[in-house]
């Protein structure tokens, strides 16, 4: 046991002299300075933040911008310049108050409908006709009048055109009959508020020649005439 830890102590000597003996030597040769070196070459360095320079919003005449190859050699069109729906005219209106907006009942609405139905039938089959209840989206902030598809598609032209509304007194309205949507755009609004039309009011449109419409108004607040 002793003669086993005689070697070790003199196994750990030898060890710490061959190191003393390294370390001296690499001094002599200067190789510490030299690997110290080579890992301060060899490191990454950090890169210095790149300045971006701020983008300058630059204003596009949108009417100068040519997205399709097959129109770019053409001039850029004036869309400025290009009336909507043009309808005579100008006639002004005050907006209506939205948040006063009325709702029929259910019952006087069924009434006005049955009302307008019975009116329907008496005036007879000669011209094709149809019975549309009004809503708010018709009388107020949209003014847009969707008619029945398969009258439309059976009846009306198959393209955008001027259609005129005749009341029961005689007075005409033109309005801008679109095909693809079925429906009443510019010149709407005008009947609608000249005729003082409101939610719950049954309409009767007789088609009495290709692009004309004689027009009765059920009102919905009204007794039976």
């Amino acid at each position: 046991m002793v003669e086993s830890k005689k070697k070790m102590l003199a196994y750990e000597e030898s060890r710490l002299k061959r190191l003393e003996e390294n370390k001296k030597r690499m001094e002599d040769l200067n190789l510490t300075k030299l690997a110290q070196a080579v890992r301060n070459a060899t490191s990454p360095k950090p890169s210095p933040m790149k300045k971006v320079k701020p983008r300058v919003k630059q204003e596009v005449d949108p009417s100068t911008v040519r997205r399709s190859n097959r129109v770019a050699d053409k001039p850029a069109p004036n869309y400025r310049e290009v009336p909507v729906e043009p309808m005579g005219r100008p006639r002004s209106y005050q907006r209506r108050d939205l948040l006063n907006r009325v709702y029929a009942a259910d019952e006087d609405r069924r009434y006005a409908i049955e009302r307008a139905e019975q009116l329907e039938s008496e005036i007879g089959a000669d011209f094709p006709s149809f019975v549309k209840p009004m809503l708010q989206s018709h009388v107020t902030g949209g003014f847009w009048l969707g008619l029945p598809h398969h009258f439309c598609k059976r009846h009306l032209p198959k393209r955008d055109e001027y259609i005129t509304l005749i009341d029961e007194n005689g007075d005409e309205s033109e309005t801008k009959y679109l095909a693809l949507k079925s429906g009443l755009s510019g010149g709407w609004r005008g009947f609608a508020i000249d005729h003082e039309l409101v939610d719950g009011d049954a309409l009767v449109f007789q088609l009495i020649a290709p692009t004309r419409f004689k027009v009765y108004i059920i009102r919905v607040n009204q007794a039976e005439d």
